[in-house]
Formats: structure tokens, C-alpha cells, sequence
């Protein structure tokens, strides 16, 4: 099992900011801004690079989350960031899809 598949099935304690059927939303351990959370699908997908045509809806689900949980955490109007971590040359550490949304201070380009 994955780390967020322990969380999930409770096995592993974490902030838990909403969840329903098929996403939880989570405070990320290691924040890399003011506001840092992770949304999760419960359908294990391994990374982006691996998804597939059925897990279409899903990733539509994410961002539509993403959008509702940056207007709850009141970063909507100044801006926030999304990023989706695939593969080693990525940055992904844990091998099951995740969103994170970042916000709470002024952000720059390229992330490096």
C-alpha cells in the first residue's frame, strides 16, 4: 500500500481537510508555502504518465476540487499553484497520483 492509500484507509494519521467518494484533500507534512495541501484520488493511480482515458474524470474532479479548495482556504483572488509531480525527473516521491496546491505568498518562474 501507498502512503496515501494508509491514510485513506486510516492507517496513518493526517489533517484531512474534506473527503468524499472518490478524493481527500490533505495538509501536505512538508509545506512549501503558507498553504500547501495535497488532493488525492482514492482510485490508486500510479502518476500522470500512467493514466488513462477512463481516468479522465477523475483528473477533471481534481482540478475542479482544486479550485473549490483554493476558494476555501481564501487564496482564489490572489492566486495559487497546482502541480502534479511524474517520475523520477518530476519530483514524484510517492507513486499515487496526487495534486498539490500551493498559495499564501508570491510565487516564481521557472520553479526549478
Amino acid at each position: 500500500m501507498t502512503l496515501f492509500q494508509k491514510i485513506i484507509a486510516r492507517q496513518i494519521p493526517a489533517r484531512i481537510l474534506s473527503e468524499d467518494d472518490e478524493l481527500i484533500v490533505l495538509q501536505d507534512v512538508n509545506p512549501q508555502a503558507p498553504i500547501h495541501v495535497l488532493l488525492v484520488p482514492k482510485k490508486p493511480i500510479q502518476r500522470l504518465a500512467e493514466a488513462t482515458p477512463e481516468d479522465g474524470l477523475i483528473l477533471g474532479k481534481l482540478l475542479l476540487k482544486a479550485q473549490e479548495t483554493a476558494k476555501a482556504l481564501g487564496i482564489s483572488e490572489t492566486g495559487f499553484r497546482v502541480v502534479i509531480n511524474s517520475g523520477q525527473h518530476g519530483g514524484e516521491t510517492i507513486p499515487h497520483l496526487h495534486l498539490h496546491l500551493l498559495g499564501g505568498r508570491q510565487f516564481t518562474w521557472p520553479p526549478g
